[in-house]
C-alpha cells in the first residue's frame, strides 16, 4: 500500500502533544534543579557534633532558617578525650551564600518541628570576620535535647496525675462529710448554727446602732470625740510646759547639772564605803573587827549597869563628895 506524503491532522495533534509534554518536562527539570540547587556551584564546610540524633546524609542545611545546602557525609570518629567531636559532618553549601557564613558563624542541630526532621542551621556571620573558605570548620553550639525535654514533660505529667489523684481523694473526703469543709457541705445542723449566729450578730449590731446606747452614741454623738480632742490638746499643753527650759521638769530633761552632781555624790559615797571597808581606821575596824565590837558592846553593857545602879542607889556614889566645914 502506498503511504501518503502528507501529514494528517491526527499526526499533527500527537506531535504537538509530545512537544508540549517535552516542554513541561524540561521546565519541571529546571525547577527541580533550582529547588535542589543542582545547577549551582557548591563548596564544602565541616563541623563536629557530639551526636546527631535524627540527622541523616542528604538532610537539609539552612542559613538563618533558609535552605542553603545538604549534609553530604556523616563520619563517626574514633574515641577520643573530647566528647564534643564524636561525629564529623561535611556540609555542601550554595557558593552564592559564602559571604553569609563567616568565622563567627555557629551551626546548631535543630528540628523542623517538635517531632520533625533534624536540620543543621548556620547563623550568619558579621562583616568583622572573614568568610569561611571551602573545607573550613564551623563551630557548633549545643542544641536542645528533645528527649530530655520529653522526659521532664513525662515527669510533669506523672506529677499532674498524682495531683489529680490527691484532689480526687480530697473531694471524696469532703463529699463524705469529713473535716470542716465536709461538715460545712453535708451537716445541716452546722449550717443552722451558723445561721443562728449570724442572726444573733445582726441583733447585736442593731443594738449597738441604737442612739441611746454607749456605742451608739460613740458612733453618732461627737461629744466624746470633742472631749478626747480637748483632753489631747490640754495634755499637749502640759507636755510643752514640762519641756520648757525654765521649769523643774524642763531642767530635769535638758540640764545635766543634777545628773553630774548625783554622779559625783555617788562616786564620793563609793569612795567612802571603800575606805570604810578596806581601811585600817576606827570605822573600818568597827565594820570588820569582831573583837572590838564585843569590847564596845561589853563596855556599853557595863555602863548601862552602872547608870542603873546609880539611879537606884545614888547615895552610894555621892557619899563623901560633899564636905561640911
Amino acid at each position: 500500500m502506498k503511504r501518503s506524503k502528507f501529514i494528517t491532522w491526527d499526526q499533527l495533534k500527537v506531535g504537538a502533544l509530545i512537544l508540549v509534554a517535552l516542554a513541561i518536562l524540561s521546565v519541571a527539570i529546571v525547577k527541580l534543579g533550582e529547588a535542589a540547587n543542582l545547577f549551582t556551584k557548591h563548596y564544602e564546610l565541616v563541623t563536629f557534633l557530639p551526636n546527631a540524633n535524627g540527622l541523616r546524609e542528604g538532610g537539609s542545611v539552612t542559613v538563618a532558617g533558609q535552605l542553603a545546602g545538604t549534609v553530604k557525609r556523616i563520619t563517626l570518629l574514633p574515641p577520643q578525650g573530647d566528647t564534643t567531636r564524636n561525629l564529623q559532618v561535611v556540609m555542601e553549601l550554595d557558593a552564592r551564600l559564602r559571604a553569609q557564613v563567616r568565622e563567627d558563624s555557629r551551626v546548631k542541630l535543630k528540628s523542623l518541628g517538635l517531632l520533625g526532621d533534624k536540620v543543621l542551621d548556620i547563623t550568619p556571620g558579621t562583616p568583622r570576620f572573614a568568610a569561611l573558605a571551602p573545607g573550613d570548620t564551623v563551630r557548633s553550639v549545643p542544641s536542645l535535647d528533645y528527649e530530655a525535654v520529653m522526659e521532664q514533660a513525662a515527669g510533669a505529667v506523672n506529677d499532674l496525675v498524682q495531683l489529680t489523684r490527691d484532689l480526687r481523694g480530697i473531694t471524696a473526703a469532703i463529699t463524705r462529710g469529713e473535716g470542716t469543709m465536709g461538715q460545712l457541705l453535708t451537716n445541716r445542723s452546722l449550717y443552722d448554727q451558723l445561721t443562728t449566729s449570724l442572726t444573733e450578730m445582726n441583733r447585736l449590731l442593731a443594738r449597738l446602732e441604737r442612739p441611746t446606747g454607749t456605742l451608739g452614741r460613740m458612733l453618732d454623738d461627737p461629744t466624746l470625740y470633742d472631749h478626747l480632742t480637748s483632753a489631747t490638746a490640754q495634755l499637749d499643753t502640759v507636755l510643752r510646759a514640762m519641756r520648757a527650759p525654765n521649769g523643774t521638769f524642763g531642767r530635769l530633761l535638758t540640764d545635766d547639772t543634777l545628773y553630774t552632781r548625783l554622779v559625783h555624790a555617788t562616786t564620793a559615797a563609793d569612795s567612802l564605803f571603800s575606805a570604810l571597808t578596806s581601811g585600817n581606821g576606827f570605822a573600818a575596824r568597827l565594820l570588820t573587827d569582831q573583837q572590838l565590837y564585843d569590847q564596845l558592846n561589853k563596855s556599853i553593857t557595863d555602863l548601862n549597869a552602872i547608870l542603873a545602879d546609880l539611879r537606884a542607889h545614888p547615895r552610894k556614889y555621892t557619899r563623901g563628895l560633899v564636905t561640911v566645914f
